[in-house]
């Protein structure tokens, strides 16, 4: 198409278009990270739970 024909207002829809790929790649690569931090607190609690009650299981097996 002509560029005199092309409908003005394309051309920014076409940036807008672009920029909101861009947002939304943006947000799914936090969404990512996001969950993967989840993951590793989850893993950090759950060996701390396990650590403390295996402190508490040989203050009881050692206690008198």
């Amino acid at each position: 198409m002509p560029p005199e024909q092309r409908d003005p207002d394309a051309e920014q829809r076409d940036l807008d278009a672009e920029r909101g790929l861009d947002s939304e790649r943006r947000r799914l690569v936090q969404e990512k990270k996001n969950e993967r931090y989840v993951w590793w607190y989850l893993a950090y609690f759950l060996f701390g739970i396990h650590l403390v009650a295996f402190v508490m299981i040989y203050a009881v097996m050692h206690a008198k």
